[in-house]
């Protein structure tokens, strides 16, 4: 990897390569040159994102207009060039694209205050913000289907009739538990179908972790891993925050009691996310943002009981029930919140001023 580092723009001669971060999907390393610049080097993972002239185009395209709205090299990841003025470096090793390193940051797994979950939501609606005028549909689909909920469902569908690890047998609640919210799965796509929900460039994958932080004030500063960036719909970016940081417990917790939708959390996240972005939604996008937390969280328990089914061939397993496990911390999501879906839609309705 370290060969790849002579094939950019850099400032100064890169000096000292070093796997960085905890990613699972790309290759990760922190590049420092001669002169004490920092950058961050990426190893695409081609088998995962197939296409990678496609993948770098929605991500050059976007940043660039983020960077016209904003030159703050700080708030908006700026590609570095490689040495024939491309967005990325093919070679022996693979795929490569570098970054300009976001200086006196810091990245959460998990929020450690409100606060920190509503910085996270002020980046997230601000990266909504600033491209609400771009042309999604230039954009390419770099992950098929990825919140195509009722795609989802087919697979889960096939996946409880194929039955090919007989698992079925001790999943039979939780496919029960899909099964009943079926005509849910295609509420928010059949809206997009008819015309009533706009088409966006969103993130796809707004986990907190995905915000960088000012290290010394907790500002939000940027969005990163722009891999999933594509046309969807914003209250799928909403609802993806809201299950994964509104929940009291980890996503594998085996004890569901203490799996908790929490209220406080989702309403620190509707004001930072709306007081970015509300202008710039239509009345039927802030109206769905409680639908988009539900069916989020639906698909993601869906995705993990699929896996679960199939022999876990997706997602990362440490046991052979973890899958289903975390399957049921999502469906305990979704319970809570159909608990307080009458709140949910007040909290919202309120804050957007509505």
């Amino acid at each position: 990897m370290f060969s790849a580092c002579y094939q950019f723009q850099t400032s100064g001669t890169p000096v000292s390569c070093e796997r960085y971060g905890h990613g699972h999907i790309n290759e990760t390393y922190l590049v420092i040159t001669d002169n004490g610049t920092w950058y961050i080097l990426q190893k695409i993972n081609h088998h995962v994102f197939k296409n990678v002239d496609n993948l770098m185009h929605n991500i050059a395209s976007v940043t660039r207009h983020l960077g016209v709205k904003d030159s703050d090299p700080r708030h908006v990841l700026t590609i570095v060039p490689t040495v024939d003025n491309q967005d990325y470096l093919k070679d022996e090793q693979g795929y490569w694209r570098m970054y300009v390193f976001v200086t006196d940051s810091i990245c959460l797994e998990r929020a450690e205050s409100e606060r920190d979950f509503a910085s996270s939501a002020f980046a997230f609606g601000n990266f909504q913000n600033m491209l609400s005028d771009f042309p999604a549909d230039t954009l390419h689909e770099t992950i098929p289907h990825l919140h195509d909920t009722p795609v989802r469902f087919e697979a889960l569908k096939k996946a409880v009739q194929e039955d090919i690890k007989a698992r079925a047998a001790s999943a039979q609640e939780e496919i029960a538990f899909a099964f009943t919210r079926e005509k849910d799965f295609s509420l928010m796509t059949d809206m997009r179908k008819s015309g009533k929900l706009p088409l966006r460039v969103t993130h796809n994958d707004t986990k907190l972790n995905n915000v960088m932080l000012d290290a010394n004030t907790r500002q939000p500063l940027c969005v990163i891993d722009l891999d999933t960036v594509m046309p969807g719909l914003a209250g799928n970016d909403f609802g993806d925050s809201i299950r994964f940081g509104a929940s009291t417990a980890a996503e594998d917790e085996k004890d569901l009691h203490k799996v908790n939708f929490s209220l406080p959390l989702f309403t620190a996240y509707t004001k930072g996310f709306l007081s970015a972005c509300r202008d710039n939604l239509t009345q039927e996008e802030i109206d769905t943002l409680p639908m988009g937390a539900k069916l989020m969280t639906l698909e993601c328990g869906i995705r993990f009981l699929t896996d679960y089914l199939q022999g876990d061939t997706y997602f990362r397993t440490k046991y052979p029930e973890h899958n289903l496990i975390r399957c049921r911390t999502q469906f305990k999501l979704v319970t809570d919140m159909e608990k307080h879906w009458d709140e949910m839609n007040s909290i919202v309705k309120e804050v957007a001023g509505t």
